[in-house]
């Protein structure tokens, strides 16, 4: 099978091509490089440098390359970034994926696999959080998903293109090759990591007084190669039909679980000081992963977070500056 995958560049997506290589797939990656890095391409990947934004190159890689399905990870994906640019995270967003769709709808080709997020619930009344939770997106990037979500649906139902929506909270962790590498760096596991590394001097937690077991504030955090194997499984489970799973680890993880951990598996000792609640951040978020265990029998490999943060440790120990530019 042939699969193009947009994003193959960035953390998430690299990852997924990596796995995908492993199973036999012929993987085609189509990047742009403004936030992914040309090091973290599997070598046995294409890479096409491509912008989503241009229908023409779109329209290119689809009748060069002849995918049997896409995978699509590009996408501007900061909440906060997206609450002070809205226009920007939903027009590119949006436009990119539609652009993206209609292209394949053009040239025949039936399997879209979407990395969604769970930034759709942004005020979710149940926790752990499963398929039938209301939408209410907390931000412009949560909407630009959404709406994707929407356009996928009215997709299938007038032009018969299977898609899954994979939702989930934070992917971490790392495979041997390839971790995570952002600039500027915004995800609590790296950033602590980056502590231990001598990079920064102590880790700066957002509140302590959140009806929560220690007072700070509950994330789901799912392995990055659990992550990807979700999406190898949805994309062979799409002649059954389309669907939408929501994917997390099970169980969340505190603040300061994350730091005692971090702490545990580097032997340093992670200096930390107490801001104050940033806006918006909810007490606690999960996902209710049910559906997808029993559908697909997912069942994710690496669900301790000793297991996760170590991973991400022995990565940046690896690639102390991360990848090569």
């Amino acid at each position: 099978m042939k699969i193009l995958v947009t994003g193959g560049a960035g953390y998430i997506g690299s990852v997924t091509v990596e796995q995908l290589v492993h199973t036999g797939a012929e993987v085609v990656v189509f990047d742009n490089l403004s936030l992914g890095h040309r090091a973290a391409v599997h070598p046995d990947a294409t890479l096409v440098v491509g912008d989503l934004a241009d229908r023409a190159a779109i329209d290119d890689v689809l009748a060069t390359t002849k995918p049997d399905a896409v995978m699509h990870f590009a996408a501007r994906s900061q909440v906060g970034e997206s609450m002070r640019e809205p226009f920007r995270y939903i027009g590119d967003n949006v436009t990119c994926g539609l652009n993206l769709i209609e292209s394949m709808v053009e040239h025949g080709i039936g399997r879209f696999i979407l990395s969604s997020t769970a930034a759709l619930f942004g005020e979710p009344q149940t926790i752990p959080i499963d398929e039938n939770e209301r939408i209410v997106p907390g931000s412009p990037y949560g909407e630009s998903k959404h709406m994707l979500e929407r356009i996928l649906a009215w997709t299938d139902k007038v032009h018969g293109m299977r898609y899954a929506a994979l939702r989930y909270f934070n992917a971490a962790g790392a495979s041997e090759q390839r971790g995570e590498h952002h600039d500027p760096e915004t995800h609590l596991i790296p950033l602590v990591l980056q502590v231990a590394q001598g990079k920064r001097e102590a880790i700066t937690v957002f509140g302590d007084d959140y009806p929560t077991r220690d007072g700070t504030c509950i994330r789901d955090y799912i392995h990055i190669i659990d992550l990807a194997q979700a999406h190898i499984l949805a994309l062979g489970a799409l002649d059954e039909g389309s669907r939408v799973y929501n994917l997390g680890n099970g169980e969340g993880f505190s603040v300061m679980e994350v730091i005692e951990t971090a702490r545990t598996v580097t032997g340093h000792p992670i200096p930390h000081t107490m801001g104050e609640r940033r806006p918006g951040d909810p007490a606690a978020l999960t996902a209710d992963s049910r559906k997808i265990r029993a559908e697909l029998q997912w069942t994710p490999r690496f669900p301790k977070l000793h297991d996760i943060v170590d991973s991400a440790w022995r990565w940046h120990q690896a690639f102390p500056s991360g990848y090569p530019e």
